[in-house]
């Protein structure tokens, strides 16, 4: 990935030498003269992805180009570039727009029924970007939760304490089981993250997908990488959702594929044959194509009930093939059309 371009900004990435660097300056120059705008560089900056790169190479760069060295892009299109250790400082400009909202409400005489609409169409809304991106520390969770509680008891827009007659546990609970079908952010917080890791699985070739398997997890996918050491906030974040995923994604079995029998959820109802099984040695790294009879779109019955117990070689002989499936799709099996998280 050599560029990307927005609205108003344009990020040129290139590797920390000399070389590269009188090469990024060359485009920009001849950029100039050919439609005659000019580089503001005093409004441009660039900052190092690494911190290995050594001070005097740094001070060589920057004089090359011409521009400030900085330590981050701070917020860019409303989330941080950087991130630290301390994750509640990071995302501290979270809870000051939820406070700032409530604050604005201070004057209003709202309803109830006006206090639930800002709660679930307003300040709910506002974490609804980050969250789908970041996992936000419980910490700072816990106190928006308390801050929307006081809100919904109609103290949290004064300076005076009062009562919480419910915990935001209960009031976020479904209205038939007695709350108020407000969002448990932490719930909500994980399934965000869940969708972006079955976007990983469901849409190979997007950029975003190309750009993480090809820095992270070249030889396996994002349900089977682990986490190393201090690794990119976003990734951590959603490996830390994969169980959503697994425990929802089905393989689709048709005529053919590569899928190994062990380990992977394609028996019936999406379930997965652990590797600790009897018979388990005999199809180690063997894939589901040699359960079924070559010229057909039938299970072996024989091969299967010959390595498998009773139980579970009825599960894989009642697992259905479809003649149409090629590629083994994944699906998401509680969805009533099976594709969509």
């Amino acid at each position: 990935m050599s560029h990307l371009l927005f609205t108003d900004d344009c990020f040129l990435f290139f590797k920390a030498e000399e070389s590269e660097a009188q090469v990024i300056k060359n485009i920009l120059s001849t950029y100039e003269t050919t439609p005659g705008q000019e580089i503001s560089l005093s409004k441009s900056f660039f900052f190092f992805c690494s911190w290995n790169v050594p001070e005097p190479l740094r001070n060589t760069l920057a004089s090359i180009l011409g521009v400030q060295v900085v330590l981050g892009t701070g917020k860019y299109l409303g989330l941080p570039s950087m991130f630290g250790r301390n994750k509640n400082s990071t995302f501290a400009f979270i809870k000051d727009r939820v406070w700032q909202k409530i604050n604005s409400w201070s004057s209003k005489c709202l309803s109830q029924a006006g206090c639930k609409v800002m709660i679930r169409s307003v300040l709910q809304a506002i974490l609804l970007y980050v969250m789908s991106i970041f996992q936000l520390p419980t910490a700072l969770i816990n106190t928006i939760e308390k801050m929307m509680n006081s809100f919904w008891w109609g103290h949290g827009r004064t300076n005076q304490r009062g009562i919480n007659w419910l915990s935001w546990e209960k009031l976020s609970m479904h209205k038939t089981n007695g709350g108020m079908g407000f969002k448990d952010l932490t719930a909500f917080n994980l399934v965000m993250l869940g969708k972006q890791g079955w976007k990983f699985l469901t849409e190979p070739n997007s950029l975003v997908s190309r750009l993480f398997k090809a820095c992270y997890f070249p030889n396996n996918t994002n349900l089977t990488t682990t986490i190393g050491h201090n690794p990119n906030y976003m990734l951590y974040s959603i490996i830390r959702a994969c169980f959503i995923v697994r425990g929802g994604a089905c393989w689709s079995i048709g005529s053919g594929g590569s899928i190994l029998i062990l380990g992977e959820p394609w028996v019936l109802n999406g379930e997965l044959i652990d590797t600790n099984i009897v018979g388990a040695q005999y199809v180690h790294h063997v894939i589901i194509e040699n359960l079924m009879l070559p010229t057909k779109n039938r299970w072996n019955e024989v091969v299967v009930r010959s390595i498998f117990s009773a139980e579970l070689a009825d599960k894989i002989m009642n697992t259905p093939l479809i003649a149409y499936v090629q590629s083994y799709p994944l699906i998401w099996r509680a969805e009533k059309h099976g594709n969509i998280l």
